[in-house]
């Protein structure tokens, strides 16, 4: 059995961490934050996310989540029709009387969303004093918090990051005398947690929180005793007010891939003081069942480019993964938001010249694309259908966020998202 000695040192390759970004603005095209619905409410199994919108919020959620057959979805649309856009029927009354109902149907439910739309902020409805009002009439069996989920001006993650500070408030305070606790912070498939938490177990860091929690109940206390482990990068606000009550943010590279994932898990085994030997022991068997995964999708990918619209904020660290770990010429990447602080180590990391933009302008986008002519480009669904049309290959940005990708032993599956379309157009070609 070979040894693989960690902590590996990341080296930056040039790095991007000062390169000139081109911010754009002007036409874009995203899914709204509700969206985020869709894994949210599979992660936070006793709450509900009630949509106050229209019948397109209500199609375009149940149309993303596909048909549920087998199970209840924990969602729902309350229709805002034309008595309350004329102003003939009090929004309010109507909304506490859904809401009733509701619980009434759902007594499981103990957390309940609110989540404000397009329409909803037209009409200028009041969620958050909803949301108070409806709390203390149903406490405790119920919380009901709020949060915009509104398409105009944001991205379809930054659904996530508005529910998730909605949720902060209510968070328990840590004592004074309390030891370090790691706080986990974005949602992950409950497989990558298992798998997550059984290395930190394997490191020795014990006292391991994930936010979201799976149950409502299960509320991680929060105080200067937290270190924070960012497991996606568009959670700017959540980051924020987690800071604001003590919370202290380690810095890493995002866990996509082998380098990703190891630096990641290194930054909390540097703040939990974990020795070198153990941090060795817990990641060697992971590590190369991952490196194993690579290498078969590296022959499809190496040498190939890539093109990145901007969508969904996880476009630098799945960049850095594609350059480093399997060979891929990055043409331009593109991410609706740039934080800097939360993306130095993956801007560190990429290679120096890399064509970096940040927001949206479709039309001069598209341009630079077609010029580019890249082997493969990642959009959202709105160009994947025209790109492909002139004879490009995509990859849908959307299926990057509904997909695990995090960890150690989701390297390959990630891989193959990008090896798959690949392998698809040359089939079709042959």
């Amino acid at each position: 059995m070979s040894t693989v000695t960690f902590p590996v040192p990341v080296v930056a390759a040039g790095g991007c961490s000062d390169a000139p970004v081109l911010r754009e603005r002007g036409q874009h095209e995203v899914f709204c934050g509700l969206t985020g619905i869709i894994w949210l409410h599979r992660k936070i199994q006793d709450a509900f996310f009630l949509v106050v919108g229209s019948r397109t919020c209500a199609h375009l959620i149940q149309s993303a989540a596909g048909v549920m057959i087998f199970a209840e979805p924990r969602f729902a649309t309350a229709i805002i029709d034309e008595r309350d856009l004329a102003g003939l029927a009090d929004a309010n009354v109507e909304l506490d009387r859904v809401v009733t109902q509701l619980l009434a149907r759902r007594p499981e439910i103990k957390l309940l969303f609110l989540v404000g739309s397009c329409p909803s902020e037209v009409i200028k409805l009041d969620l958050s004093r909803a949301a108070s009002r409806l709390s203390a009439e149903h406490s405790p069996a119920v919380r009901v918090l709020n949060y915009s989920g509104s398409g105009i001006e944001t991205t379809f993650t930054q659904g996530e990051d508005a529910c998730l500070t909605s949720m902060v408030p209510g968070l328990p305070s840590q004592a004074a005398e309390a030891p370090l606790e790691l706080l986990v912070v974005g949602t992950l498939a409950d497989v990558v947690e298992d798998q997550f938490m059984r290395l930190f177990s394997s490191m020795g860091i014990e006292r391991v929180r994930f936010f979201p929690p799976r149950r409502a109940s299960d509320q991680a206390p929060v105080g200067p005793h937290t270190r924070m482990l960012l497991a996606q990068p568009f959670l700017a606000e959540t980051a924020r007010v987690l800071q604001a009550r003590g919370a202290v943010l380690l810095s890493a590279p995002f866990p996509l891939g082998v380098e990703g994932t190891s630096a990641w898990l290194q930054a909390a085994a540097t703040a939990f003081a974990v020795p070198p030997q153990r941090f060795e022991a817990a990641v060697s068997a992971p590590t190369a069942r991952a490196k194993a995964a690579l290498a078969r999708a590296k022959v499809h990918l190496a040498g190939k480019s890539i093109f990145f619209f901007p969508d969904s904020q996880l476009e630098i660290p799945l960049a850095r993964f594609l350059s480093r770990e399997l060979d891929m010429r990055l043409t331009e990447v593109g991410t609706p938001y740039l934080h800097r602080q939360h993306m130095a180590s993956e801007l560190a990391l990429l290679p120096a010249g890399t064509f970096l933009s940040e927001g949206q302008h479709v039309e001069n986008q598209l341009d630079r694309c077609r010029a580019a002519q890249p082997d493969i480009v990642v959009c959202g669904l709105g160009l994947a259908n025209p790109l492909e049309s002139e004879g490009m290959t995509t990859k849908w940005a959307i299926e990057l966020v509904f997909t695990p990708i995090q960890g150690f032993d989701q390297a390959g599956d990630l891989a193959e998202l990008f090896t798959r379309p690949l392998v698809r157009r040359m089939r079709l070609a042959a």
